[in-house]
């Protein structure tokens, strides 16, 4: 299928790449360093375009950002989403935590190799490097939390590797589906994600929206127009106002809960003193 989808591609770049200068190979994808090599060696010299990809990408938070767990299970929850095709091709080779769990699972379930697949050499050279920019399809965010699963080979799956739990806060807007919830912060930090650990590529958006929470007979778009300006603001903020945010989310809450605790260690002493 590899190559039958690159003839379609050359086909696509030979007709249309006078006119096409950016290409996304797949929408969620299952094969596409081949095509990138084909436009970079035949067509990119004369079409001067680029070739991409768009990968969807939830972003996960730790429900406890003290527990290094979580921290963890979030993390492998964003490498198991966007990671499992985007480290890959701008680092030739499946994240490593994939790589750690799934062949963990593996072994207990008595195979003799993990159920994940191993690049050669030559492939991981082959596909690294492979993209101009990055397509994200971005929509929700959920909290997270370390979950261990059992080991059985009938209920070995791709959910059931990562050892998490997916958790969603009442207090986030109501979703038109009930699997979308608004959380424009988790944008914002899927973004930041992806320019650390890819190397700050070129990014689009190519996917990101919300469906309608009710039907109606005419306009009532209020919940979808709130949801892109939410969003959008996100994208813009500048990094110091996402520092300030931080300090706002992170530290002010760690140094005042700290004050408390001092504070009753404090008294706690002088109680005892006059007793």
């Amino acid at each position: 299928m590899v190559n039958y989808f690159n003839d379609f591609a050359n086909l696509c770049f030979e007709r249309f790449g006078n006119r096409v200068k950016y290409w996304i190979t797949f929408n969620n994808p299952w094969a596409h360093a081949k095509v990138w090599h084909s436009y970079d060696t035949q067509w990119r010299a004369k079409q001067k375009g680029l070739v991409g990809i768009s990968l969807s990408g939830d972003w996960g938070e730790p429900v406890d950002i003290s527990n290094q767990k979580d921290i963890e299970a979030a993390e492998r929850y964003v490498q198991f989403y966007l990671g499992w095709f985007a480290t890959p091709i701008f680092h030739g080779d499946y994240p490593q935590v994939m790589k750690d769990f799934i062949g963990k699972k593996s072994v207990q379930q008595g195979l003799g190799t993990s159920r994940l697949p191993t690049f050669s050499p030559q492939e991981k050279s082959y596909i690294k490097g492979t993209c101009d920019f990055l397509g994200i399809g971005h929509f929700t965010t959920r909290y997270i939390t370390q979950k261990n699963y059992p080991s059985g080979r009938s209920s070995s799956s791709y959910f059931t590797d990562r050892d998490l739990a997916e958790l969603v806060d009442p207090q986030w807007p109501d979703p038109g589906s009930e699997w979308l919830y608004s959380v424009p912060w988790g944008f914002r930090r899927l973004l930041n994600f992806v320019k650390t650990q890819y190397g700050n590529p070129m990014i689009y958006v190519t996917e990101n929206g919300v469906s309608e929470k009710m039907l109606c007979t005419e306009l009532c778009d209020d919940w979808r127009i709130q949801y892109y300006k939410d969003y959008i603001n996100e994208m813009l903020k500048d990094p110091l106002t996402s520092h300030m945010e931080m300090v706002t989310e992170i530290v002010v809450p760690t140094v005042c809960t700290l004050s408390i605790l001092l504070s009753a260690i404090f008294l706690m002493f002088l109680l005892r003193r006059r007793n």
